[in-house]
């Protein structure tokens, strides 16, 4: 149901807000000189940080030669798309060390449900 906040326009546009009000709130303060816009940055900094973190975190969890290992294992050879959309969404997921701590059983259960959505054609 809430398939969008893995989005990548999701987290952008998540980015966008926090920016406006950042901005917002420092135009404010300039003009009104009151701390509690100060602490309202402060706060809207905090809150984007405990938002955003575990959304990065997967992005930076992978070395290039740990994705160039997964890449290379992808079975599906005649459909190069659905293999980029999987790995996709294996580095959205887990970082490497999860993904080796898998167990067999877990890892077919999530690349069949990834399969799923990478072919699914809908809008939502």
């Amino acid at each position: 149901m809430f398939d969008f906040l893995d989005s990548d326009w999701f987290i952008i546009m998540l980015e966008i807000v926090f920016l406006i009000l950042i901005a917002y709130d420092i135009k404010k303060y300039k003009e009104t000189k009151k701390k509690e816009y100060i602490t309202n940055i402060v706060l809207t900094i905090g809150f984007a940080i405990w938002t955003l973190y575990p959304m990065y975190k997967s992005y930076f969890g992978w070395e290039e030669s740990q994705k160039q290992e997964l890449i290379s294992t992808c079975q599906d050879v005649n459909n190069t798309e659905l293999c980029k959309c999987v790995d996709d969404r294996i580095f959205k997921e887990y970082v490497y060390e999860e993904y080796k701590a898998l167990d067999k059983k877990e890892l077919d259960e999530f690349i069949k449900e990834s399969k799923e959505e990478c072919l699914d054609d809908s809008w939502f």
